[in-house]
């Protein structure tokens, strides 16, 4: 299967209702890999890598977030794979 890189840039209410942890576990359900961070303007900026089928799932999933959280706008621009992460690291 195709291999993909993402960059992606999460909008809403997603920072302080652990987001990124909850990014982290779907990550690893669907076998994504990469990095996810808070940025100072409110919003997460992540970089997904994996197959096509499971970076579907993974921006799927940024649609529906955390819990406690709520997501007004997902944005996201392919790149090209460069297969340099080992699992989704939580970035600062």
């Amino acid at each position: 299967m195709k291999k993909q890189r993402v960059h992606v840039w999460i909008t809403g209410r997603v920072q302080g209702v652990f987001f990124r942890a909850y990014a982290q576990d779907a990550a690893r359900r669907t076998g994504v890999a990469g990095w996810i961070r808070n940025l100072r303007d409110g919003r997460v900026e992540a970089v997904f890598e994996g197959d096509e089928d499971s970076i579907e799932r993974m921006i799927s999933w940024c649609h529906e977030g955390s819990p406690l959280g709520r997501v007004d706008r997902v944005e996201a621009v392919q790149e090209v794979y460069t297969g340099e992460f080992n699992g989704l690291t939580i970035t600062h």
